[in-house]
């Protein structure tokens, strides 16, 4: 009875491993969205919101050039006699008596402060642009990160639906043995222990797939109730991707396409024209100006021209060229600032990235394939009584571990990549 018993009980097993992972999935009645990675990102840059918001960034600051471009106004001025007591009326125009005025005047500007205006200008608007690329850069790494991560954690969930589908048949099993008094309660409490244990482990992974999902969708505007199924194509197999590209290769490539490290060069440019604006708004500006006056001066029909502007003997902009050297001092070290972390971000992210792509090819590539055979024979062994039940387990759950152990390490290979192209500014992995 209990031979048969054991035969049921392996027969049900191997059915589960061999369905158990086509009863993962989404949930029922959401859509199923299968996108490869060029797909997914077509998506983003198509619906994608804080882009669109960069991009009216963008048009304000053009905007800007054409204020700076503006020149100042002219003034107009009349005066009008309210109330001429001689004649005795309200707004008198009449040729005798009445009395009018009129000025016009205009600003000029001096020493090129509309020029250095328009260049502010004009570098705010590279500003914006570098910002919308730099955006884009940080965008895209979190949208290819999440990609690879929903894959490979589904895959590792993959793995614990297929034993917890398994040791559920088999818990269903036992208690129906325990009650006939063929098996003892410890077996019992074993299976009921791991089960909950796996069941747990599953629910932690499935939040983790899930927030990362909601991170996607929202990325590229998918329908919340929808599930993404990642497309990988992608083989690393023996292949040494970083270590064909030489290290100055990725630094050289950082300072060149950093979009943030052009901001950071372009605050300096921007602080620099400033510090001349600064300087030229110590140089007083001039307002031409031309006036007629019909009797109200020592001749009648009295017309002027004239010139005005201030005298600069207390403010010449002490404070403002002052704030202006400043800031091009400290924008000059937060460059460098920026240069040296980026330089240390690249060193410790190819460091990184090379030791595991040296770790997973020191991995033999038939040892899954091998792995997954040994399992079988396993399934014999334990069904010839030459294994025990918890030691069947045991192997089990070391499979379980060492292939989750193979998808993180895969995991880590591909987004170690990620970080590099995100470090330098330059898809040169993972296209």
């Amino acid at each position: 009875m209990h031979s048969k018993f054991v035969i049921v009980l392996f027969s049900i097993q191997l059915w589960c491993i061999a369905v158990g992972g086509k009863a993962f999935g989404q949930s029922p009645g959401s859509d199923t969205l299968r996108m490869t990675l060029k797909e997914t990102e077509a998506q983003f840059l198509k619906n994608n919101l804080d882009l669109i918001v960069q991009h009216y960034s963008i048009d304000q600051a053009q905007a800007q050039i054409i204020t700076a471009r503006l020149f100042n106004n002219p003034d107009f001025s009349f005066a009008n006699v309210l109330y001429n007591p001689q004649t005795k009326k309200f707004f008198d125009t009449s040729h005798d008596g009445g009395e009018y005025s009129a000025q016009l005047s205009q600003l000029f500007q001096t020493a090129g402060k509309r020029n250095k205006s328009i260049q502010l200008a004009q570098i705010g608007v590279q500003q914006a642009q570098y910002q919308l690329f730099d955006l884009l850069r940080t965008l895209r790494f979190t949208l290819r990160s999440d990609f690879y991560k929903i894959y490979f954690q589904e895959q590792s969930a993959k793995v614990y639906q297929e034993e917890i589908n398994s040791l559920a048949k088999t818990l269903s099993v036992f208690q129906e043995q325990y009650t006939k008094g063929n098996i003892a309660q410890k077996e019992v409490l074993r299976i009921q222990s791991q089960l909950y244990s796996l069941q747990s482990e599953l629910n932690d992974l499935m939040d983790g797939i899930d927030d990362t999902q909601s991170e996607l969708k929202l990325m590229i505007r998918a329908n919340p109730q929808s599930f993404v199924v990642p497309v990988v194509d992608i083989n690393l197999e023996g292949k040494s991707v970083v270590s064909e590209v030489p290290y100055q290769h990725l630094v050289d490539s950082a300072y060149a396409n950093r979009y943030d490290l052009k901001v950071a060069r372009s605050v300096v440019d921007y602080n620099n024209i400033n510090l001349k604006l600064q300087k030229a708004n110590a140089v007083p500006d001039l307002t031409f100006s031309l006036a007629y006056d019909k009797q109200g001066s020592y001749v009648r029909d009295y017309s002027s021209a004239g010139i005005a502007f201030s005298l600069p003997f207390f403010n010449r902009n002490q404070g403002g060229i002052k704030q202006a050297r400043i800031a091009v001092d400290a924008s000059k070290v937060q460059l460098q600032s920026q240069q040296d972390q980026l330089e240390s971000d690249i060193a410790n992210d190819y460091k990184g990235a090379l030791r595991l792509e040296n770790l997973y090819n020191s991995f033999d590539p038939k040892f899954k394939q091998d792995f997954n055979h040994l399992i079988q024979e396993v399934f014999k062994n334990y069904q010839k009584h030459n294994i025990s039940l918890l030691e069947f387990l045991d192997f089990y759950e070391s499979y379980k571990t060492n292939t989750l152990q193979l998808n993180n390490l895969q995991l880590n290979r591909i987004s170690s990549l990620e970080q590099l192209n995100f470090a330098t500014g330059t898809p040169f992995f993972n296209q």
